[in-house]
Order: structure tokens, then C-alpha cells, then sequence
């Protein structure tokens, strides 16, 4: 059995995310192309494509795959709401997308994140909906309940982020937030 050729798929998403963020603390989030990015990471720019639809998903792309977990944890009857959210915590080190949010200002990535961080927000949220409306609540209880519990998520991992050397771990934050949306 022959070997791929080229880095393994981890290897160079990791490696294409690193080189973003020392881009985007060197000349800013606006001025770092994609080309950029895969010049300093040393893969070809079609590569980027294989990992991430945009730039600013380089940051997203653990928290992502997370969410998607707990999108296919959240459709098992026998997977409390809050467990499947705390999936997207459990073992998370810092990454970067970690990074961005202690250096936002640095990076000149403040809006970009609080906008991928609305729509990460809502996404959360109409999983936990379906969830809900599946377990028979009403629409109003359901949309409120899932606003409440996406928000915490975020919250968390905002928090978590300002103090990961010496906070607690993401999933313990992520349960007090989860019991503060109940």
C-alpha cells in the first residue's frame, strides 16, 4: 500500500492556520490574503480550498467540527441537550481560534469575529431547536431555550479563551454557563 503524497489532511490545516494568525498579528486581518497564507505555510493556494471555504473559517475549523458532533449528538434521544453541547468543550486546547479572540484588536479581527461568532451562535441554536421541538416543546419554549443555551456555548468559549492559562477548562465553564441557561 503506497503513502499519500503531500501532508497529512491535519497536518495542513493546522499548519495553514498557524501561518494565518502570525499574518494577521504581523499586518492585520484585512491586509493578509489567502495567498498570503499559503505562501508562509508553504502549501499550494488550491490547497487552502481542501480545508476552508474562507479566510476567516481558518479560525473556526476546530470549533466547527465540534459543533457538527454535537449537531449528530443532539439528533440521539438518549444525549441530554446539555451533554451533547458540552461535546464541543470537552478536551478543546487552545487553538486558533483561541488566539484570535485574546488578540482581536492586534489582529484587526474584532468585527469579523463577533460576526462569525453570531452566526456560529444561531447555527448552535437551530440545532438545539430541533432538538427541543423533537422532545415536544412548544416553539416559543424551544427557540428561547436554544437562544439561551447557543449563547452560553459562546459565551463560554469567549471566556475561556480570555483566561486559558489560568481559568478553569472550557468544559467546566461551558457546564456552569449551560446550568445558568436552564
Amino acid at each position: 500500500m503506497s503513502r499519500p503524497i503531500g501532508r497529512p489532511r491535519v497536518s495542513s490545516r493546522e499548519t495553514l492556520a498557524e501561518a494565518a494568525c502570525e499574518l494577521f498579528l504581523e499586518r492585520g486581518y484585512d491586509a493578509t490574503s489567502i495567498s498570503d497564507i499559503t505562501r508562509r505555510a508553504g502549501v499550494a493556494r488550491s490547497s487552502f480550498f481542501n480545508y476552508f471555504d474562507a479566510k476567516g473559517d481558518v479560525l473556526w475549523a476546530g470549533f466547527d467540527e465540534r459543533a457538527d458532533a454535537a449537531a449528530d449528538a443532539l439528533a440521539d434521544p438518549g444525549v441530554t441537550v446539555a451533554a451533547a453541547l458540552v461535546g464541543i468543550a470537552t478536551d478543546l486546547v487552545p487553538d486558533a481560534l483561541a488566539l484570535a479572540i485574546t488578540n482581536a484588536d492586534a489582529m484587526g479581527i474584532a468585527a469579523e469575529l463577533e460576526r462569525d461568532r453570531a452566526l456560529r451562535q444561531r447555527r448552535v441554536q437551530r440545532d438545539v431547536i430541533a432538538r427541543l421541538r423533537r422532545d415536544g416543546a412548544e416553539r416559543l419554549v424551544a427557540e428561547v431555550r436554544a437562544g439561551a443555551y447557543a449563547a452560553a456555548v459562546l459565551a463560554a468559549l469567549w471566556a475561556w479563551a480570555d483566561r486559558t492559562s489560568a481559568g478553569p477548562p472550557l468544559a467546566a465553564l461551558l457546564r456552569d454557563a449551560l446550568a445558568q441557561a436552564d
